[in-house]
């Protein structure tokens, strides 16, 4: 049997040659539709100067059209990377907290697989050619990291959503994992800033309801991993 930690095997060099076509063809896409859309570069202007105020307007004025826009904003996270939170909180203020919480999963799930696919493509080369054989050291430490790194890296709300997937991508951490570890980890904090939203609330750090969520998966990650250790040295010894 196969361990479930082990990278996956190396492909083609033909298909690691298609793999960063396709994500280099998808990143202009994503710019040029952004270039094309205004009323999508207007939302991207927005969260990326944190206007929450701005955007929840806007949003609420077009109607089913910026059902279509919120989307797009996640999706397009996976390219431009901007505080995930504003839209989040725009979702659960605009559609309520329950439809908002599951319209933002649904979203943001559909971007880490798409940074995902864009690290594999794109990222691992690129990271390969910059960083040689530290790039090695880099991949193992992902591995070593596990389940517990993939858990805990979605806990932090300064680091872009996108980072894990091409982190993820680029060191061939197996999709399966990388999908359940990113819905767990991101849900604790995607539902805490889907309640703000609902409240007419900004994103803070100096909110306590962020941290105490944080705390408690953090303290549930850390010992999850010490168990896990713990139960292999017995198995070891």
């Amino acid at each position: 049997m196969l361990d479930e930690m082990s990278p996956e095997v190396e492909p083609s060099t033909g298909r690691t040659r298609a793999e960063l076509a396709a994500g280099i063809a998808t990143i202009v896409l994503g710019v040029a539709v952004i270039a094309a859309v205004p009323e999508l570069r207007h939302c991207v202007s927005l969260v990326i100067h944190g206007q929450f105020g701005a955007l929840r307007t806007y949003i609420r004025s077009l109607g089913p059209g910026g059902f279509a826009l919120l989307l797009g904003l996640m999706v397009l996270h996976a390219i431009v990377w901007y505080p995930s939170e504003i839209v989040t909180t725009t979702a659960g203020y605009v559609y309520g907290f329950a439809p908002g919480l599951a319209f933002a999963l649904g979203g943001w799930f559909v971007a880490a697989l798409l940074s995902y696919a864009l690290g594999r493509g794109v990222g691992r080369p690129l990271l390969r050619r910059l960083l040689g054989h530290r790039f090695d050291s880099l991949a193992a430490t992902i591995q070593r990291g596990g389940i517990s790194l993939l858990l805990s890296g979605r806990l932090i709300p300064i680091v872009p959503f996108a980072l894990m997937g091409y982190a993820a991508g680029a060191t061939r951490v197996r999709l399966w994992r990388f999908s359940w570890t990113t819905v767990i980890g991101y849900l604790p904090l995607t539902t805490a800033v889907a309640y703000l939203g609902s409240q007419a609330r900004t994103l803070s750090a100096s909110d306590p309801t962020l941290w105490i969520v944080a705390v408690a998966l953090v303290a549930a990650i850390v010992g999850e991993h010490v168990h896990r250790r713990r139960v292999t040295r017995r198995r070891s010894g």
